[in-house]
């Protein structure tokens, strides 16, 4: 098996037409053609069903997909650390963040971390709500640090961070500021903020529904900035994640039975093929202290 093999392989697997992939791979048809019956002959079974229009990737061609990709990712952080090494330039780690994680927490923690490993340089993306673990697995993201899921997934390396509660959100001015703990009925008097992000949506209608108390949202967004700004300037309300507050002038209290929390957790693809760099954040992000 060479490389070009691999990289003619991953363009077939894009365009899912060898006249396409030859063009993304700067060879003819007739040489990409042989490249991938060679590729097939040593796998030991086909990569793509040939059916013109509708060709597609086998079940094998689907896995060896995944697992090239990874190699090619970890061949570019192999010759990246190299010139990195060589030229005195940082490792660049591409993160990606939920949108409900807050910054106020974790800026000083990534500066900290900024200080503590001097040869990275960290690239933030947002993770979107749509998006699972095919960012990781596909290379796009070193890490992504998000709500952990309930179900744990043998491909990743999971380093734990925090857990935190889901509170109430309001103005620092609000009547219900005045409060340490605040009953579901009181809320009724005031708008509501649907955050179409948090993933307890359904568990927090749940628990207002028992006690029989409806809210009704008067604003839906998935822009957890928008949520704050509109919570901190007038007299909605909003629940989420504790330490995700990012706006001044607004306030969290808690909420009389409402016990959801959950883990915030920084996610890697499991392997030999992750960077030392990365190593060393993910070791720097378990032995920090989360106040």
């Amino acid at each position: 098996m060479e490389l070009h093999q691999i990289s003619y392989f991953i363009h077939l697997a894009e365009t899912l037409n060898f006249t396409s992939a030859a063009k993304l791979s700067g060879v003819s048809q007739p040489s990409l053609t042989r490249a991938i019956l060679r590729l097939e002959q040593e796998l030991g079974g086909p990569l793509i069903y040939r059916k013109g229009k509708n060709s597609r990737l086998t079940g094998l061609g689907q896995h060896v997909e995944l697992e090239f990709r990874r190699m090619l990712v970890a061949l570019e952080s192999v010759r990246q650390h190299s010139d990195n090494w060589a030229q005195g330039k940082h490792q660049v780690l591409d993160i990606a963040v939920a949108p409900t994680v807050g910054a106020t927490y974790f800026v000083p923690f990534l500066l900290s971390a900024l200080e503590q490993i001097p040869s990275i340089e960290f690239k933030l993306h947002s993770l979107k709500s749509s998006e699972d673990v095919s960012g990781l697995m596909s290379g796009r993201y070193h890490a992504c640090i998000f709500p952990q899921s309930s179900r744990p997934d043998i491909r990743l390396s999971v380093v734990p961070l925090f857990r935190e509660r889901l509170v109430l959100g309001c103005a620092a001015d609000h009547p219900l500021a005045a409060f340490d703990t605040i009953r579901a009925e009181d809320l009724v008097d005031y708008p509501f903020i649907d955050r179409l992000n948090c993933e307890y949506r359904g568990q927090i209608q749940d628990h207002f529904t028992r006690r029989e108390v409806v809210m009704r949202p008067r604003f839906r967004t998935d822009r957890e900035d928008w949520v704050q700004r509109v919570v901190a300037q007038s007299r909605a309300v909003c629940i989420l994640p504790e330490r995700s507050v990012a706006v001044p002038g607004m306030v969290t209290r808690l909420i009389e039975g409402l016990t959801l929390e959950h883990d915030l957790v920084m996610a890697m693809a499991s392997g030999s093929a992750t960077p030392v760099e990365l190593k060393q954040f993910a070791q720097f992000a378990s032995n920090y202290e989360w106040h």
